[in-house]
């Protein structure tokens, strides 16, 4: 993992899209070919697992980080495998490799674990070692692997659901023998059936951070600190004014010293209204008193909007805008619109 030599950090580049599930021939070249140790800082809902405890399980390994909406939308898919193929000898660990400072303390990500309802093993990978093990690239990707510790495949960014729960059943049989399958999961099953919406024209993610914002992306106002990963309001009102073509729109979020922060959200100069996402009131206003990604767009109309966004909390920080077409519902319960066919989020360079 690259470190910037100036301030030790941890660099990224963004991936382009890929459509779905499909792993990068360079990415999958660089996949370890065996079930590496897997050394993380801290275990949750697990004692620590490897290679040898493992051993005659097939395992898969979900990469993924919390505020990253990439991940948000294959979890369902990921906790239905846990729910579904436990007991028949599937064991699923989350490797959570996290992109902001932030989501390196434990009352953060022990959160997220929880508002995800993530049950199976977690392991936190701070320093990146699994991540640096498995020749990883990205967020989220997965990697099964059979009853012998060998790689059977990877897959990067969201989709081909159906396609990783048909390899988990096929080495679940293979690793033991007239094992009784359920049927396949309510959640693939959707998936396949669905016609994915096109993310052509919309709005490629926005850091606002300076050590990856690009110019003339929004524009700030008030008294705000810029920091490498993120801005900071320092004292009175500030605004954050974005255009953008899309129809949801996120935002990683981190509240003050208070640990509350409100946002109003205005779409056109207008109040939100109807097109509020999911942690937006009636009122157009975000409340929120954890760092993660708060949703804030979810059904604005075609074509070019401007996001203008309120806030008077000294010490709220901005961190990163992601899009999409319209909002896909984030549920455990497939419906007509489920997790689009999109890229992976982000990654690192090698």
């Amino acid at each position: 993992m690259p470190r910037d030599a100036n301030h030790g950090r941890l660099t990224r580049a963004v991936l382009p899209f890929l459509f779905l599930g499909v792993a990068a021939d360079s990415g999958a070249a660089l996949a370890a070919s065996q079930l590496p140790t897997l050394n993380a800082v801290r275990w949750v809902n697990s004692t620590p697992l490897g290679p040898e405890v493992l051993r005659g399980k097939v395992v898969l390994i979900d990469i993924w980080e919390y505020t990253c909406i990439n991940w948000i939308r294959t979890s369902p898919y990921v906790k239905a495998w846990n729910r579904d193929y436990a007991a028949l000898g599937l064991v699923v660990i989350g490797v959570h490799a996290p992109e902001f400072e932030f989501g390196k303390r434990a009352e953060n990500i022990d959160r997220g674990i929880r508002d995800h309802g993530l049950t199976y093993p977690v392991a936190l990978d701070n320093d990146f070692a699994i991540w640096q093990a498995l020749g990883n690239n990205a967020w989220p990707v997965k990697y099964l692997y059979d009853a012998q510790g060998m790689l059977v495949k990877r897959w990067v960014g969201e989709g081909s659901y159906d396609e990783v729960e048909a390899e988990i059943r096929r080495l679940l049989v293979a690793a033991k023998p007239g094992t009784t399958l359920p049927p396949v999961s309510a959640e693939a099953t959707a998936f396949a059936k669905y016609d994915p919406p096109s993310y052509a024209g919309i709005t490629a993610e926005t850091y606002v951070g300076p050590d990856r914002r690009e110019r003339g992306t929004f524009k700030l106002e008030g008294d705000w600190r810029s920091e490498h990963q993120f801005v900071e309001l320092q004292k009175g009102s500030g605004k954050i004014v974005l255009p953008f073509t899309a129809g949801e729109v996120n935002l990683v979020l981190q509240p003050g010293p208070s640990g509350k922060a409100a946002i109003t959200v205005l779409l056109d100069d207008k109040p939100v209204g109807d097109a509020r996402g999911a942690d937006v009131g009636p009122d157009g206003v975000a409340r929120f008193d954890r760092s993660g990604m708060i949703r804030l767009i979810a059904h604005a109309p075609r074509g070019r909007h401007v996001l203008t966004l309120l806030a008077s909390e000294p010490g709220v920080r901005a961190y990163v805008f992601t899009f999409g077409p319209l909002t896909i519902p984030i549920s455990s319960k497939p419906t007509s619109s489920s997790p689009p066919r999109a890229s992976s989020r982000r990654a690192s360079s090698d």
